[in-house]
C-alpha cells in the first residue's frame, strides 16, 4: 500500500473488499440453497419455511451498515499513520512459517472467546434492544443475515480487530485468510441447512464444533448456543440448548 493513499481511498477499498466477500460467499450459498436447489433441498431445511423477501432486504440493508462501520474501524487501524503502531507484519521470515499457521488458529480461538462473552452481554435484557434486536429479527435466518447487525452491535463485533491489532503479531495474509474464514463460517451458521453429517455432534471432535443447527436454534429461541466456531464455552458454561443433540440427529441432510 502506498504511503500517500488518502483516507477516503483506503476506506473505500476496505468497504468494497468487505462487501465483495459478503456478496460472493453469502450470494453463492443463497443461490445454491434458496434458488437453484430450493425444491430439492426443501425437506432437509432446518426450518421448513423460507424467510420473506422483506427479510432478505432487511438483512442486506443492515449488512451494508455493518460494513461501513467495519471499514471505519479498518481505516482507523490500518491507515499508513497508525499501522506502524500495530503488530501487523509483512515478512514471513520475521516469525517463520510455524508461527504463521499458529497465529491463524490463535485468532480463531481468541475470536470465539470474544464472541461468546460479547454475545451473552448483548442478550442481557437491559441492552438487547440497543445491540442485538435487529439480528434476532431473523428468527429463520438466511445467509444474508450473517452480518445483519444494528450499529452498536457492529461496533462490538469490530472490537475483535482492535484486540488483534495491538495484541499478537499477525501477518497481513493471515489477517486476510481469517476474514475469509470468518465470513464463510458465519454464512454457514446462518445457512438454514446442516452440512455436517449425523453423529458428528456425538463424536469426540464434533461435540466441540459449532454447527448451523446450533446457531439456528439460537435464532429460534433467543437463548443458548452463544458460540461462533466452537462449543467450548457453551458446554463449560452450561448454555447448550437442551434440544440441540436431538435436533442435530433428527434433521435431514441435503
Amino acid at each position: 500500500m502506498r504511503e500517500n493513499v488518502s483516507v477516503l481511498e483506503f476506506g473505500t477499498l476496505i468497504f468494497f473488499a468487505t462487501l465483495l466477500r459478503y456478496i460472493l460467499l453469502a450470494g453463492i450459498a443463497f443461490l445454491v440453497f434458496y434458488v437453484i436447489f430450493k425444491k430439492k433441498f426443501l425437506l432437509s431445511k432446518i426450518q421448513q419455511k423460507f424467510p420473506k423477501n422483506k427479510d432478505y432486504f432487511r438483512e442486506i440493508g443492515y449488512s451494508f451498515i455493518t460494513f461501513l462501520i467495519f471499514s471505519l474501524v479498518g481505516v482507523g487501524l490500518y491507515n499508513p499513520k497508525v499501522r506502524p503502531y500495530t503488530n501487523t507484519y509483512f515478512q514471513i521470515s520475521d516469525y517463520g512459517y510455524l508461527y504463521l499457521f499458529f497465529s491463524f488458529v490463535l485468532m480463531i480461538i481468541i475470536h470465539d472467546t470474544y464472541f461468546y462473552w460479547a454475545h451473552r452481554f448483548m442478550h442481557h435484557p437491559k441492552v438487547f434492544r440497543f445491540f442485538h434486536y435487529v439480528h434476532h429479527q431473523s428468527t429463520n435466518p438466511s445467509p444474508w443475515a450473517s452480518f445483519s447487525f444494528q450499529p452498536l452491535e457492529a461496533v462490538v463485533e469490530a472490537g475483535i480487530f482492535i484486540i488483534f491489532a495491538f495484541s499478537i503479531p499477525l501477518h497481513f495474509y493471515v489477517l486476510l485468510a481469517f476474514l475469509i474464514f470468518m465470513t464463510a463460517y458465519n454464512v454457514y451458521g446462518h445457512l438454514g441447512w446442516e452440512l455436517y453429517p449425523k453423529k458428528f455432534e456425538k463424536s469426540s471432535l464434533g461435540k466441540w464444533i459449532n454447527t448451523s443447527i446450533s446457531h439456528n436454534l439460537h435464532h429460534q429461541y433467543f437463548k443458548g448456543n452463544y458460540g461462533l466456531y466452537f462449543m467450548f464455552w457453551d458446554r463449560w458454561m452450561g448454555t447448550v440448548s437442551k434440544n440441540y443433540a436431538e435436533t442435530f440427529e433428527s434433521t435431514p441432510r441435503p
